[in-house]
């Protein structure tokens, strides 16, 4: 269902946000638009909200089943001043965003469905999860000059590390932590200091007040927390082609840069079982 503008969703495509969890997809350019699309309707989120540019073409049963928003993201601010207003509308909902190119990968996810996972969650007394976002790229570059093939994916099997994070007095921030691995360690002299981290937020409950920050945190600290004080909770990857494909794009860095493979690399098996066993997601007491 297409919408005219923000404001006319946020009007006529209300309910859509009555039930979630709900997804937000921000679509950066035209690269595995679809793909990304049909991963998280599988993953049985209640409804798509896509923002898109109007030029973008979709097959007809994806357009029948998101809720399209014309939208371009020329900046990464943008893409933040919309989650918010769609916080704003939905309070009490689970929300999860992601870009175009970005893949949801979650505990059992291959059995379960997402609203599974985040009731259980809830149950817990967490209204936010930890996800990692973990680097895919495609190992010829000559083969695949924007980096991205599904079929041939690769991803780090190590090279991932956390640092306390700490507040701007100094202070050590309670179960906070700053996480960073993948291409944008690897190749950190293209990335900017600010850019540099592989933790997002992407799964939160909407609450009223509640507002996400410039670096993927959130102005109540309790949802920046990767746990609660008592034992480990669920944490999510989202298993992303986008520093690939802006490492290439970028002219600053694509010159420098001819493959992607180091003797880390490992294929993408595109199943929970890898992520769990590398641990680069944590299932908590749920099994």
């Amino acid at each position: 269902m297409r919408h005219a503008t923000l404001d006319s969703f946020l009007r006529d495509g209300a309910a859509a946000l009555l039930k979630g969890p709900v997804a937000l997809i921000f679509v950066e350019d035209d690269v595995e638009v679809a793909t990304t699309l049909r991963h998280h309707l599988t993953c049985g989120f209640k409804a798509l909200v896509v923002f898109m540019p109007q030029g973008f073409d979709l097959p007809d049963d994806l357009e029948q089943a998101i809720h399209r928003v014309p939208y371009d993201v020329p900046r990464a601010e943008v893409a933040f001043q919309a989650i918010n207003r769609m916080i704003a509308a939905a309070p009490g909902i689970w929300l999860y965003y992601c870009y175009n190119a970005e893949y949801l990968f979650y505990p059992f996810g291959e059995s379960r469905t997402v609203g599974e996972m985040l009731t259980f969650h809830a149950e817990e007394r967490r209204e936010a999860m930890l996800t990692y976002v973990v680097d895919l790229y495609a190992g010829d570059l000559r083969r695949f000059p924007n980096a991205v093939s599904l079929e041939h994916a690769l991803m780090d099997k190590s090279g991932y590390y956390a640092q306390a994070r700490k507040d701007e007095g100094g202070a050590v921030m309670e179960r906070q932590l700053d996480f960073f691995g993948g291409l944008r360690w690897r190749f950190e002299e293209h990335i900017p200091p600010r850019s540099r981290k592989i933790d997002r937020i992407a799964l939160f409950r909407a609450k009223p007040g509640l507002q996400i920050r410039p670096d993927h945190t959130f102005n109540m600290e309790e949802y920046n927390t990767y746990s609660c004080p008592w034992h480990h909770n669920l944490t999510a990857t989202i298993c992303s082609f986008r520093t690939a494909k802006a490492l290439k794009r970028n002219p600053g860095s694509t010159f420098d840069i001819d493959t992607f493979r180091w003797l880390n690399s490992t294929p993408f098996e595109w199943h929970s079982r890898q992520l769990l066993d590398m641990g680069l997601m944590e299932p908590g007491q749920w099994f």
